[in-house]
């Protein structure tokens, strides 16, 4: 659903649109730079690219954006997410929590519009999953974006302020009335 959503996978019918641009007309160049403009993604399997260090994961998409104050940004949210003193550290000298906060880190990097976080705490225990939502909630609500979320965890999509219900792969209402 959220690769759909996010133009990494174009519907079989229908359109998807954001911000009044439908991107399946988009070709994949296009599709690439709104989601570089727009999107940030917090990946379940945190998605972060083995031979950089958790600094440069955070600086790729702000460097890509020719962001010319990428490592002073990238420095700042490692900060946030407490991650001060790893960010010279590879992803494979990271634990799983701290992978996913510098991912969350780079997801906000840019500043998006969209949010897009694909069970953000489906890898990680209890406690570290408990700290990665506040976090998760806490940036958004500073930066102002819009967050979707994909999760079986009920308590957590119960802190957002709509949810969604996907069953047998369709849409269903909170009233239980299918929306077709």
């Amino acid at each position: 659903m959220l690769g759909l959503l996010a133009g990494l996978d174009m519907p079989s019918t229908g359109h998807v649109e954001i911000a009044g641009q439908v991107i399946d007309t988009l070709d994949e160049d296009g599709r690439a730079l709104l989601r570089a403009r727009m999107v940030g993604f917090v990946f379940q399997n945190f998605q972060l690219l083995q031979g950089l260090t958790a600094l440069e994961n955070v600086m790729l998409p702000l460097e890509l954006a020719g962001d010319a104050s990428a490592a002073a940004v990238a420095s700042e949210l490692l900060q946030r997410v407490g991650l001060a003193s790893r960010g010279h550290h590879y992803p494979r000298q990271l634990s799983g929590g701290e992978q996913q906060r510098c991912a969350i880190a780079r997801a906000f990097a840019c500043r998006p519009r969209l949010l897009f976080a694909d069970e953000p705490t489906g890898n990680l225990d209890q406690k570290t999953g408990q700290h990665i939502i506040e976090l998760l909630f806490e940036l958004n609500r500073e930066q102002g974006a819009t967050l979707i979320m994909a999760t079986h965890d009920e308590p957590l999509s119960g802190r957002c302020d709509r949810r969604l219900h996907l069953a047998g792969g369709r849409l269903v209402m909170d009233d239980g009335l299918s929306n077709d």
